[in-house]
């Protein structure tokens, strides 16, 4: 479990700059250079990702069960991280209708992605690890709404064809992820 509080530290804090600590981010930027900044980000982010899914490997296997999930929260939580994925990768397309509406696309994601898990899981490994980024995700979406509506931030939307585009590249996604990757990278099927 100390394993994977400390990728949660690394991985959740670098991601967490931008929103309690913006000046100090900026003059960070600003003395390392845009670029040494970003590598350095990246760095930190990669390593806390790494720790996060070694500890939760092997946290995973000694966790005490808080609650046994009904397995129709399995059928809920299928459905949220397909939503899940739309959102993230809706994050990317540059001038989407649903970017310009939400602002934050790529938190959502985070949010249905942590909040599916949380739900169709019930060991304390699994409250520490989906619960910490749901956590994060809520209160990164009311700061980053906030911050977007004090920059008067506007998003060009020209039409629905990113949008569409995003729904198609989510599907394939999703297939890929829940069909063949998860059971390898994670242990789990989550349709066997």
């Amino acid at each position: 479990m100390a394993l994977l509080l400390v990728g949660l530290v690394l991985f959740i804090g670098i991601h967490s700059i931008r929103l309690f600590a913006p000046e100090w981010r900026q003059f960070m930027m600003e003395q390392l250079g845009t670029k040494n900044w970003k590598l350095m980000h990246s760095a930190v982010a990669v390593t806390g990702l790494l720790t996060i899914i070694m500890g939760y490997g092997y946290a995973r296997y000694s966790a005490e069960w808080l609650w046994y999930p009904p397995v129709w929260t399995r059928h809920i939580a299928a459905l949220l991280v397909l939503v899940a994925f739309f959102y993230v990768i809706v994050a990317a397309m540059p001038y989407s209708k649903t970017k310009s509406r939400i602002g934050v696309p790529m938190v959502v994601g985070v949010k249905l992605w942590a909040f599916a898990h949380l739900i169709s899981n019930g060991t304390t490994a699994d409250v520490v690890l989906f619960g910490s980024f749901l956590a994060w995700a809520v209160i990164n979406f009311v700061i980053s709404k906030r911050r977007i509506r004090s920059e008067k931030v506007v998003y060009q939307a020209p039409d629905f064809k990113y949008d569409i585009l995003a729904l198609v590249l989510s599907l394939v996604a999703y297939y890929i992820v829940a069909f063949h990757l998860h059971a390898w990278l994670i242990g789990v099927a989550p349709f066997a």
